[in-house]
């Protein structure tokens, strides 16, 4: 399987798949690469599709942190330069979206962003709420508990993804340090002026995400020269609940983008 290494030596694991231009995905804190099953998979063909792990999930190393958005930046462009990416879309999902906006300051090879449950400011996030999604990795019950805050209860209790879900996160999760570095990551997070980042940028927010209340999603939009808002609904995985609609705005939105 592919690995790079980190400026600080860390080992990052990524896959790719498909060809074309490239669309990376930059995953929420704790989450493992599972987060990304539904748009990964439709992005490759008509793109090529990179998902790694940040440092302290799935098999990529777990040094000891902390760790801030800028090292996790640091990260993404070693798994860019690892992949040969010249021109990158960024798709990330909270804590990912943090990076991604950061990453797009000071990079000129990003050409779009979308971004799932985020903000430009940890103090937009709930940190109470944010500490629920990630709960003992052993326990199930835990585990189906802890999706309270990231799937609504209709969905819960229709959808026969709940057990999937929690063997894919026993599986590839962070550990309760590098979930505690991730979400410290994001709650010290605070983007730099969002006026002067003029890439597209599509915010897709679930409008009853308790982590990121819709208004830090709304103000995000707002305050990116570029930004389009698409309110979803659904709570903070409102990209896993409604895939297939949220995934068809993605595509069209990075077409949109390729064809012009």
């Amino acid at each position: 399987m592919p690995s790079t290494t980190a400026p600080d030596g860390t080992s990052l694991f990524y896959r790719t798949d498909g060809e074309g231009p490239t669309v990376v995905f930059v995953g929420e804190a704790g989450y493992g690469a599972w987060q990304w099953a539904w748009q990964a998979p439709r992005v490759a063909g008509p793109f090529e599709s990179v998902v790694w792990d940040l440092r302290g999930t799935g098999r990529s190393d777990a040094p000891q942190g902390p760790h801030d958005v800028e090292t996790l930046a640091g990260d993404l462009d070693a798994v860019l330069q690892a992949v040969e990416a010249r021109r990158v879309h960024l798709v990330g999902a909270g804590l990912g979206g943090m990076v991604a906006l950061h990453y797009a300051r000071s990079a000129g090879r990003v050409a779009s962003l979308s971004l799932f449950g985020t903000a430009a400011e940890g103090d937009a996030v709930d940190e109470r709420s944010y500490r629920t999604l990630y709960p003992e990795r052993t326990d199930t019950e835990s585990l189906r508990a802890s999706l309270d805050g990231a799937l609504t209860p209709a969905f819960r209790a229709e959808s026969d993804l709940v057990e999937q879900l929690s063997a894919w996160r026993r599986e590839e999760d962070a550990g309760p340090a590098a979930v505690d570095d991730q979400i410290a990551a994001a709650l010290a997070f605070e983007a730099e002026p969002l006026h002067e980042l003029a890439v597209p940028a599509l915010v897709c927010h679930g409008l009853g995400d308790p982590v990121v209340p819709v208004e830090a999603g709304k103000r995000l939009a707002t305050d990116l020269p570029r930004g389009t808002f698409e309110g979803v609904e659904g709570r903070h995985l409102c990209f896993v609940e409604h895939s297939r609609a949220v995934t068809d705005r993605l595509l069209a939105f990075l077409r949109d983008i390729e064809s012009a």
